[in-house]
């Protein structure tokens, strides 16, 4: 008998008190039309939340886990099935995320609003009882993929957490956003595809020889202990440190060391660009910026509403969904609300002068979407002495009225605040972005060294 209708965001025991062992995840869905194709997947996760290595990616093109722990099948036209033997996953799998897709979403205009039916069940492999059910996907719309849920380990045992929350850009995004590099063709999610299983199959070729000589002059099959992030010679992090650089020799900054941070609005109005992927895309283009300006290679990282958060620092080794793990699925913060910027900044003056003090510049970067209220001016006014840049991001259609009057703004010892506006930041290439961020900086720098502020 079902034991509990689950709740999106609630989270439940799965090994503890029960004695789970052996689970069934079965995945339901219907469709509108015969022409889209569903496929359901696991993503084996580290400590790190990514894939460690390809064959970590678990779906109709590379069915059964290395160790045999994890395994896909497809149970009809519309139910597939994850079995996964708890007891006996390695210790190096925190996490198990669990997805749908619907393939050559993007290509073919397929969405998951033309879904219904989404459900997820949990049940108990031993005797088939039916621990959990959770019903989702009421709220998706022009999503082409979703993370229905994910299991982890909590204090020796296994929980589910119930996620139901909807991701565009189909398999290659959610491969890119597990730490997966995958390189369709023209968005050719089906080369995508081809191309995992192909190098799934290479591996396990490498396996069987068992002679470490045999392939150390194949370029394309990795060590087994080579992280994911390693199956291209450039990651996408690489290529856009690269602009970066390129970017700090046009600017004259190439010496300059300088403490990076970024404030993230996660008012209401900005629902929809973290679930599109938006958001994370953003923190992966701001980081690059960190890892040449900043010795420790890192982001600080702020979220705000009516109330703020101080987030653990992003770092490559953890990018690959942070902003679903340490965002979206972090009951603690407050999202969704009003806006309120004079706490989270107060929160980063804190840190920089008092708990962290310092000589070193630091540039914020501030991506909000409109409603700045109007005492954001009085802060940065009283910030000025400090050695604190904030470059403002205006994101969406907002007027921005607050923000707009930066560069008029008086009773300040130095102009320490600029304001650009970029409609959809997703559009703007990576070297009009690095481009417009670092423009004023170089201002600042001589600007503050002059009145003896660094």
């Amino acid at each position: 008998m079902r034991d509990l209708q689950l709740l999106k965001g609630q989270k439940v025991d799965i090994t503890k008190g029960k004695g789970v062992r052996d689970l069934t995840i079965r995945l339901r869905w219907n469709t509108e039309h015969a022409g889209i194709s569903v496929d359901a997947a696991a993503f084996l996760l580290s400590g790190q939340n990514r894939c460690e290595r390809d064959e970590d990616f678990i779906f109709y093109g590379n069915p059964v886990s290395r160790d045999g722990t994890v395994s896909h099948t497809a149970e009809g036209e519309n139910e597939e099935s994850l079995l996964i033997s708890l007891s006996g996953i390695p210790e190096q799998y925190a996490r198990i995320a669990v997805t749908l897709t619907i393939y050559e979403g993007e290509q073919q205009n397929l969405r998951m609003k033309e879904l219904s039916g989404l459900q997820l069940l949990l049940i108990d492999r031993k005797n088939g009882e039916e621990l959990y059910c959770f019903d989702y996907g009421t709220d998706l719309s022009d999503e082409t993929a979703v993370v229905a849920g994910e299991l982890y380990r909590h204090q020796g045992e296994w929980k589910f957490s119930a996620v139901g929350s909807g991701f565009n850009g189909g398999l290659a995004a959610l491969c890119k956003s597990y730490g997966l590099e995958v390189e369709p063709e023209a968005g050719n999610e089906a080369a995508a595809t081809a191309e995992l299983v192909e190098k799934t199959e290479k591996v396990e070729e490498v396996e069987k020889v068992g002679n470490v000589e045999n392939v150390e002059k194949s370029e394309t099959i990795l060590p087994q202990t080579a992280p994911a992030a390693d199956v291209n010679v450039l990651s996408s992090i690489d290529l856009r440190k690269k602009i970066v650089g390129f970017t700090l020799v046009k600017k004259q900054l190439t010496d300059v060391k300088a403490r990076v941070g970024i404030v993230l609005d996660i008012t209401g109005s900005m629902r929809n660009l973290y679930s599109s992927g938006v958001v994370q895309e953003v923190v992966e283009r701001i980081l690059a910026v960190a890892c040449q300006l900043d010795d420790n290679g890192s982001l600080d990282v702020w979220v705000y509403d009516t109330e703020f958060s101080r987030l653990p620092p992003v770092t490559e080794r953890d990018l690959g969904s942070y902003v679903f793990n340490h965002i979206m699925n972090n009951d603690s913060i407050h999202k969704f609300g009003r806006n309120n910027e004079p706490p989270v900044m107060e929160d980063v003056i804190q840190k920089y002068t008092r708990e962290e003090k310092d000589t070193t510049p630091v540039f914020i970067i501030f991506i909000n979407d409109g409603g700045v209220v109007k005492p954001t001016k009085k802060v940065i006014m009283a910030s000025s002495s400090l050695p604190i840049f904030w470059q403002f991001v205006g994101i969406g259609d907002s007027d921005f009225e607050v923000l707009k009057q930066l560069d008029t703004m008086g009773g300040r010892l130095v102009d320490n605040a600029n304001f650009i506006h970029l409609d959809r930041i997703e559009e703007v290439n990576d070297e009009q972005l690095y481009d417009q961020l670092l423009n004023e900086f170089p201002q600042w720098l001589k600007a503050a060294k002059a009145k003896r502020i660094l």
